[in-house]
């Protein structure tokens, strides 16, 4: 039932998903108002963080829709629901949803690179999303290597393709270190290159971070095993935008292990690949009882590591 419902990517589909999210939010914020007290501040906390959330899912729709990175159904846009449904209680502050904002801007020009339409603006723009991640979270640096191998996979390497998003990425940090010039803080510019690595991974030790990761990370390896055998053979825009894929998913599972602090919702960042990876493996399952069975599967666990775990 639930594999027929996601089988076709429709406006209906998009909502009755994000009202199962309202649901489980609205919960949540409940249960946080009985733990900690409530009050007007925190009511308008929620509310504004509703609003970021709502602009992470429609941006990842967006994505998924203009660069046909699965068929033509709601298997990733459910499995991204989920997936943040089980982090949300470590979903509340908005410096992560921000950054998870700007992230998507990112990899919207970056997976367009597939279409040959305005490729230096393009170039551009992700080198510009990507300078003002970086005056955020300066570890963002290593997103440079999925836009050289997004580069080398869908265009030309040439002189104009690989200094343009440079020239991007510098745009922002001169204007901010513009500012600080101008009343002589530099020091807090130049602090952005002082990488304080943090290669500690305790906290996803925890029994319920380490569940996560060994469920997301099962998923996608099957799912990249058997869909990488049969785009393999095909020398089409979708096995280099599949490639671009995994190499963003290896990229961001390095980029967490060195955040210089972790808290359990920068998780996110890894939610985009993978619930695109692991979509098309499940679209290579013809029996829809096995889609059934996983679907569901993931839909039980998302509610109980958001509420039990």
């Amino acid at each position: 039932m639930l594999a027929n419902f996601l089988n076709k990517s429709k406006p209906i589909n998009f909502i009755g998903i994000l009202v199962f999210f309202l649901v489980c939010y609205l919960i949540a914020t409940v249960s946080t108002f009985f733990t900690v007290g409530f009050s007007a501040d925190k009511l308008l906390q929620s509310f504004l963080l509703l609003l970021l959330f709502l602009s992470v899912f429609f941006f990842y729709n967006f994505i998924l829709n203009k660069n046909k990175l699965t068929f033509d159904n709601s298997y990733a846009y459910f499995l991204f629901t989920l997936f943040v449904i089980c982090v949300l209680p470590e979903l509340s502050n908005y410096k992560t949803l921000i950054l998870v904002t700007i992230y998507l801007f990112f990899l919207r020009k970056l997976y367009s690179l597939r279409s040959s339409k305005k490729v230096i603006q393009k170039l551009f723009d992700s080198g510009f999303w990507l300078g003002i991640l970086f005056i955020l979270e300066p570890i963002s640096i290593l997103f440079f290597i999925l836009i050289f191998t997004g580069i080398s996979l869908h265009q030309k390497i040439t002189l104009h393709t690989l200094f343009t998003p440079i020239a991007g990425f510098i745009t922002p940090l001169f204007i901010y270190f513009t500012y600080f010039f101008w009343f002589d803080k530099t020091k807090v510019f130049t602090s952005l290159f002082d990488f304080n690595l943090n290669f500690d991974i305790e906290l996803y030790t925890k029994t319920k971070f380490s569940w996560f990761f060994v469920c997301i990370f099962i998923a996608s390896l099957f799912s990249i095993i058997f869909k990488s055998a049969k785009t393999i053979g095909v020398s089409n825009t979708f096995r280099r935008s599949w490639n671009l894929l995994i190499t963003n998913f290896l990229i961001v599972l390095i980029y967490l292990a060195l955040l210089p602090a972790k808290n359990g919702s920068e998780v996110l960042f890894i939610l985009f690949p993978a619930s695109v990876i692991i979509t098309n493996g499940i679209q290579l399952i013809k029996k829809n009882s096995v889609k059934n069975l996983i679907l569901y599967g993931f839909l039980v666990g998302s509610i109980f590591f958001c509420f039990f775990l």
